[in-house]
């Protein structure tokens, strides 16, 4: 069970810094509220051998704002906080989450697109690889108190779980199985 205790606000913040925006538009001078956050990569993960997507189950504080739950299901993903290349911070989330070690040539990008664009506009960068068992060296979950349960998704079950609306999922997710289902099947 979750009980919030308190919101309060950001003194001294990690990962996005809230900001009024004051900027100068047609001639008109204007006000908007933006959070500044990191870049980020996603990657869809379709296991060979299961006919599955391996994806991710975690607790979302924001999204139990709204929803009571705030469990989503997601593609495997991190932020870009780190000097190294996109891919190399890819292969090691696919690491840290689902246990899976890919090699760097291995990985295929897929696009990139903005994230929240009313108020955060983060870039996210998408990915695509292929795991089987012989790949699996941990059983992933995430590091520190990240508390990552890998789920497996049959890739019949994509366009179904798209518009199953009691589950809460990112627009990255859809877009990956709709890219899927339109290039890779």
């Amino acid at each position: 069970m979750i009980k919030i205790l308190k919101m309060e606000p950001l003194e001294d913040p990690k990962f996005v810094k809230a900001q009024k925006l004051i900027f100068e538009k047609d001639g008109r001078k204007r006000e908007w509220e933006v959070v500044d956050t990191h870049d980020s990569v996603a990657v869809l993960i379709y296991h060979t051998e299961k006919n599955a997507f391996v994806l991710v189950k975690q607790f979302r504080p924001a999204v139990y704002l709204k929803n009571n739950d705030g469990m989503t299901v997601e593609l495997c993903a991190g932020l870009v906080d780190k000097d190294k290349s996109l891919v190399q911070i890819t292969k090691e989330e696919i690491l840290e989450e689902c246990g899976y070690d890919v090699a760097l040539d291995d990985i295929e990008k897929i696009t990139s697109f903005y994230t929240a664009v009313g108020f955060a506009g983060g870039k996210q960068t998408l990915f695509f690889t292929k795991v089987d068992e012989n790949m699996k060296v941990t059983e992933g979950g995430g590091i520190e108190d990240e508390a990552i349960e890998v789920v497996y998704l049959s890739v019949n079950q994509a366009k179904s779980l798209i518009f199953d609306e009691t589950i809460s999922k990112t627009p990255g997710l859809m877009y990956a199985f709709m890219w899927y289902l339109e290039k890779i099947k």
